[in-house]
């Protein structure tokens, strides 16, 4: 089963507008419970997203006004290009890293863990296919996928990958998991059917690893060579 954003977002999300004072986005961060809040207009569209690390660069940069000379280490200077515009921002608006990366609903959690990588960021907002503010996916979401049950993984492996979307004969394949790594062993009639299957097998949620012990009684992998 391919499961989506919408399976793992949070929905009930709270969000700020362009004009809250930094003082009331720190409030709002800890009454939530969250490290980062979106920051959308009237219409929720999200205009970007605000995060305790954005409050936190008023801090690190605050010595350079007491101490002369002072410059923020090299390393935060480069990490945070707009370090210090972000200290002197009294608002959302000036606080906030812009554009945020969204990401809408309908996206498979694979492409959600994907985008993260790629931008660096530990969440995601969700939006509607206007920009609407629809809920927001962090790594934290992503994560509980691999906390389903071994059996629930080999059920689904065996009923849906094996027995119902591969249409060929799965009579020969026996699937053993143990803590969300998977061992297909047995046999199958062609070998690229066998890598098929362990390949699918290995998209299901909540799976760490496929060991693919599967032989084959025919090696049609230079078939399509010849």
């Amino acid at each position: 089963m391919r499961m989506t954003v919408a399976d793992v977002m949070t929905e009930k999300v709270v969000a700020v507008s362009a004009a809250t004072p930094f003082k009331q986005i720190a409030e709002t961060l800890i009454a939530a419970g969250v490290s980062a809040v979106p920051v959308t207009d009237d219409d929720r569209h999200v205009l970007g997203m605000v995060s305790e690390a954005d409050l936190l660069r008023k801090e690190e940069f605050r010595e350079q006004y007491y101490r002369e000379g002072y410059r923020p280490p090299l390393r935060a200077r480069l990490r945070h290009p707009k370090g210090r515009q972000k200290a002197e921002g009294d608002t959302a608006r000036d606080l906030m890293t812009s554009p945020a990366v969204t990401i809408t609903a309908a996206s498979s959690a694979v492409e959600a863990a994907r985008l993260m990588n790629e931008r660096d960021v530990k969440r995601l907002a969700v939006v509607d296919y206007d920009g609407r503010l629809a809920g927001i996916v962090s790594r934290r979401d992503l994560v509980k996928l691999f906390l389903r049950d071994d059996a629930g993984i080999a059920a689904e492996i065996r009923d849906e990958v094996l027995d119902r979307n591969l249409w060929v004969d799965t009579d020969g394949v026996q699937v053993e998991i143990r803590q969300g790594v998977v061992t297909l062993s047995g046999w199958m009639d062609r070998r690229t059917e066998a890598a098929i299957a362990a390949r699918m097998a290995g998209r299901v949620n909540g799976v760490v690893e496929v060991v693919n012990k599967l032989t084959w009684k025919q090696d049609d992998s230079t078939w399509e060579a010849k």
